[in-house]
């Protein structure tokens, strides 16, 4: 069948491949199969249509099986129980034939509905695209699929009109309105590389209209814990440690972990259960030798074939190091000990950061981080910046001015407060809007040390370099405060002639402004006592 409507033309289908008619019932309607069985029959009655076994039946690997009992698993009336399938697996594992199977078993197979809703999801076109041309060829591979499905190549679009009159379309971020849909199961495809989770959130708040409704994501990791798979693959950790109790939520994670060697063949395994099958081992050894010989690949391999949360551009610090110092602060015994503080003021939109640092045994730091955002912005940002504001503002993580603007005094009155607790003994500040908290100290009385502190190489290489020292001794204790340690993620430095540092805002991937006061912190701290002159006082 070719394209629907009134002036819809006959498209000559590709013969090669293509299946004999089939006569009888289908092998998913054999009585007494689970659903999670009628759903493996049905994916190995369709056609491979590309490669070597182009034409012959598609095969379930183990993993494959495993992952579809996983989600297909009901409860004693017959139920699904997962709403919420995350899969994730390196590059090249056969993830988009996958999500071209379920996308079909639910359009028009075993688990279809009486005018369902199938979509899949990505971040642009081409990759929506990408599901929707698997299940097109092998709808056109099938006699029984291609007399029922119609086939809607411009709007990538497909239609059961001889079935249970369920539809299919491939939508992105930029397909416009989601409004109006009911999805009975959406199906990511490389959510690991959204910037934000606009579409993700418009899918998943739709799926309330259905009894059964299901989320399913497959993808490579992404590489900051920021992102939204990120978090959903972290839940997902909980739950499959039995630290959260949710059966609607299943997550399947083939990774390597960190501290396993790269370069092993071993090592690729754990990250690619079709290594050598699905997945090219021949590619996989042309990436290792690639990403060995030149290091700024090895970030990209360790992400993208290793499936592992790494960045692959250059940071200033590597997260494995600074979340090894992730040990939470004891702040039980921070009063008394030397205090010393770092002030980043965002302009009338941005953020601030206000951080203290307390000096311990043998040169170490405990870290305690205060954020702003504007109350009133705070979905803007979010949009803008793809971070999670408003779940790290409802954990206390992140704190909010009232309106759309910065407010100096609130920051004051927090400066106020901790210098009466801890007796901070020097605030470094970027000068910058500097006289707005200098009148609002003294309007409240406070008077605490404000040092001033370059943003150039002469005030900030040292004290970047220090930092740099403290990360990687594991002298710098800062509980892995999420704002703190999404700047540091994003953090990157410019370097002058002579080698010096600084953070810079315009080369970051992000946010910084807490990564820069904790870096005036550390400067200020490290900075000697000032010598008094004693023949001078006595005069």
């Amino acid at each position: 069948m070719g394209l629907a409507g009134p002036n819809r033309k006959t498209i000559k289908r590709a013969s090669r491949g293509r299946l004999p008619p089939s006569s009888g019932p289908h092998p998913w309607d054999k009585p007494g199969l689970s659903r999670a069985e009628r759903v493996i029959r049905f994916a190995e009655s369709l056609p491979c249509t590309s490669g070597p076994k182009a034409g012959t039946l598609f095969k379930l690997r183990p993993w494959q099986r495993k992952f579809i009992r996983a989600v297909y698993r009901t409860n004693k009336a017959g139920e699904r129980l997962v709403r919420t399938a995350v899969l994730s697996v390196g590059r090249g594992n056969g993830k988009t034939t996958l999500a071209a199977i379920l996308g079909l078993c639910h359009l028009a197979g075993p688990e279809a509905e009486s005018r369902g809703e199938v979509y899949s999801a990505a971040n642009d076109r081409f990759q929506a695209g990408r599901i929707f041309a698997e299940m097109a060829a092998i709808i056109e591979r099938v006699p029984w699929l291609d007399d029922r499905v119609s086939i809607k190549r411009f709007t990538k679009e497909l239609e059961d009109v001889g079935g249970a009159e369920s539809i299919y379309a491939a939508l992105s971020r930029e397909s416009g309105t989601k409004m109006g849909m009911a999805p009975t199961v959406v199906i990511y495809d490389e959510l690991g590389q959204s910037e934000g989770r606009d579409l993700l959130d418009a899918l998943d708040t739709a799926m309330g209209k259905r009894a059964e409704p299901l989320m399913i994501i497959i993808s490579t990791q992404a590489a900051r814990d920021e992102a939204p798979l990120s978090q959903l693959i972290d839940y997902g950790l909980r739950v499959n440690r039995d630290e959260i109790s949710d059966p609607t939520f299943h997550l399947t994670l083939y990774t390597a972990p960190l501290d396993a060697d790269p370069w092993k063949r071993s090592t690729w395994k754990l990250a690619n259960p079709a290594l050598g099958d699905l997945r090219s081992l021949e590619d996989a050894k042309r990436l290792a030798l690639q990403a060995q010989r030149m290091p700024a690949a090895e970030a990209s391999f360790r992400n993208l074939i290793l499936n592992q949360r790494v960045d692959a551009t250059a940071q200033f610090i590597s997260m494995p190091t600074w979340k090894a110092c992730g040990e939470q602060p004891c702040n039980t015994d921070l009063e008394g000990r030397p205090c010393y503080a770092g002030l980043d003021l965002g302009a009338t939109r941005d953020m601030t950061a206000l951080v203290l640092v307390f000096a311990g045994e043998g040169g170490a730091f405990d870290v305690l981080p205060f954020c702003w955002l504007p109350g009133e912005t705070l979905q803007e940002r979010e949009d803008e910046d793809g971070m999670p504001y408003r779940v790290w503002a409802h954990e206390g993580n992140l704190l909010t001015f009232s309106g759309r603007t910065t407010d100096p005094r609130v920051v004051a009155m927090k400066i106020a407060e901790l210098h009466g607790r801890y007796k901070i003994q020097a605030l470094a500040f970027d000068r910058w809007r500097i006289e707005d908290i200098r009148r609002e100290l003294s309007a409240i009385g406070c008077n605490v040390e404000l040092v001033p502190f370059g943003q150039g190489y002469k005030d900030m290489a040292s004290a970047v370099d220090r930092l740099e020292a403290l990360v990687e001794e594991g002298k710098l204790r800062h509980g892995n405060h999420p704002v703190l340690t999404m700047a540091a993620g994003n953090a990157k430095c410019e370097r002058d002639a002579a080698g010096n540092r600084k953070l810079s805002k315009l080369r970051s991937t992000g946010r910084i402004d807490p990564l820069v006061a904790l870096t005036m912190a550390i400067g200020v701290a490290a900075r000697p006592a000032p010598v008094i002159d004693i023949e001078a006082l006595i005069g």
